[in-house]
């Protein structure tokens, strides 16, 4: 992809609770240029960590994230903030108690407030939470960065981290009101029997008896659950495999990598990061320079051709076909 636009960038802000768990779900994917943890919707200027925690300055622990709304949309930002919250808890978040770690989201204007309150009133309707959601929708103010000891806390204290993030049940609520049995119905619904096998189940495809294994036209690659795109055709080879294989992602921030031990040998598994879905395997027999090979099954895959790119939303991705696909 091209060089982003600086002006092309919004800001996001939400407060979620701990701000140490408000950066890695939202690090390093597509159009994504920085999150800072901070201070915001205070009395006071420049608060300290410790000032905040006294619960006297107003402030809320949140983080900002730095965006591009062409290749990340804001909606997708609101998505992934939701699942990270419990948005029913006026008092705290999880075992973080007091003003401070309520949730909210500051909107810096006003297309951002009509998609969250949106948001909102869809996620209040969905049944998922049993309570009144209770997350405030306000606006945008100063914005006060943290000490640098509070930045990306996930990566520079990694094993407080996780121990703090376990034992804060916050992913064990995630994965009760997002992971419901209606999800899997409806997930069921919209994929056949195959995609469903292959995305949920882990389950390979047969080779050279796939959609794509030898497609020619120019297009793209999406996630056929979720529509993250994936892989363009012009990374695409032969790689006398019988499955599609590429050199290389759009976005390696879209995919999750895995260790797989299910042959009896150790291989990388790939997985779309945010929908979940099994995509097939990382080897590194592929074309040089890189000499990567993306081994996916056709079934994890929904190919949309180039010319169909701005009518079905993608029309960002028409530059992965002007002049040569750069590195």
């Amino acid at each position: 992809m091209e060089q982003d636009n600086h002006q092309d960038w919004e800001l996001a802000t939400f407060a979620g609770g701990c701000f140490w768990c408000m950066v890695q779900p939202f690090d390093e994917l597509p159009g994504i240029h920085s999150i800072v943890s901070g201070y915001t919707g205070g009395r006071t200027e420049h608060p300290t960590y410790e000032e905040v925690g006294t619960e006297t300055t107003g402030h809320y622990e949140a983080v900002q994230i730095a965006f591009d709304p062409e290749v990340f949309p804001y909606e997708r930002l609101l998505d992934i903030y939701w699942q990270l919250i419990d948005p029913t808890d006026a008092g705290g978040q999880f075992m973080d108690r007091g003003n401070s770690y309520r949730t909210a989201i500051f909107v810096h204007n006003g297309e951002q407030r009509a998609k969250a309150e949106a948001s909102k009133r869809e996620l209040a309707v969905s049944g998922r939470f049993k309570g009144h959601i209770v997350t405030e929708i306000l606006p945008a103010g100063p914005f006060y960065p943290a000490e640098d000891e509070h930045q990306d806390y996930y990566k520079t204290h990694r094993y407080d981290y996780n121990l703090y993030h376990e034992g804060s049940g916050r992913g064990t609520f995630s994965e009760k009101h997002w992971r419901r049995k209606q999800d899997d119905t409806e997930l069921r619904k919209k994929l056949t029997r195959l995609q469903y096998e292959v995305t949920q189940h882990g389950a390979d495809e047969l080779p050279y008896e796939n959609a794509y294994w030898n497609n020619e036209r120019e297009g793209i690659y999406v996630d056929v659950v979720n529509g993250d795109p994936l892989f363009c055709s012009r990374d695409q080879f032969d790689a006398g495999t019988g499955f599609p294989a590429f050199t290389r992602p759009i976005h390696e921030g879209f995919l999750r990598r895995k260790a797989d031990l299910r042959s009896g040998k150790a291989r990388t598994a790939l997985y779309g990061r945010l929908s979940g879905a099994y995509l097939g395997h990382l080897f590194h027999n592929g074309p040089p320079p890189a000499g990567q090979h993306y081994q996916v099954n056709s079934a994890a895959l929904r190919f949309v051709p180039r010319e169909e790119l701005e009518r079905e939303g993608y029309g960002k991705y028409r530059e992965l076909f002007e002049g040569e696909r750069g590195e």
